[in-house]
């Protein structure tokens, strides 16, 4: 890698720390943090990992979809963002909200309520 790529990395790279706290503060005042994971200037593809209150948080699939539809627009070098809570699921989100007494297996023609707990 030439001087002149490492430079660029680090540009790119701080151009990309910079979107995300600019843009994103609220991660930072609930309790969360974005970083990035890796970041590939040939293909334009950065990951970013979001920790600490992101992880298990219901909205953070809608923070994921705005750093993706943002980033790539604000910052041309970028074609592709991967974006990952840390909660397992992979790339692209984490684990869906639920809720008490849903569960995946339940029929849509069912119109009872939820079990009690005990």
């Amino acid at each position: 890698m030439s001087t002149d790529t490492a430079n660029g990395d680090d540009d790119l790279k701080e151009r990309v720390t910079n979107f995300l706290r600019r843009n994103f503060p609220q991660i930072q005042m609930h309790g969360g943090s974005a970083a990035i994971q890796h970041l590939d200037r040939e293909t334009g593809e950065v990951t970013v990992m979001l920790g600490g209150a992101c992880s298990g948080c219901g909205i953070s699939p809608m923070t994921i979809q705005a750093i993706k539809s943002r980033m790539v627009k604000e910052i041309p070098e970028i074609e592709m963002v991967h974006a990952e809570t840390g909660m397992g699921g992979g790339h692209d989100g984490g684990m869906a909200p639920s809720f008490p007494g849903e569960s995946s297996d339940e029929t849509a023609d069912s119109d009872e309520g939820p079990q009690a707990p005990f």
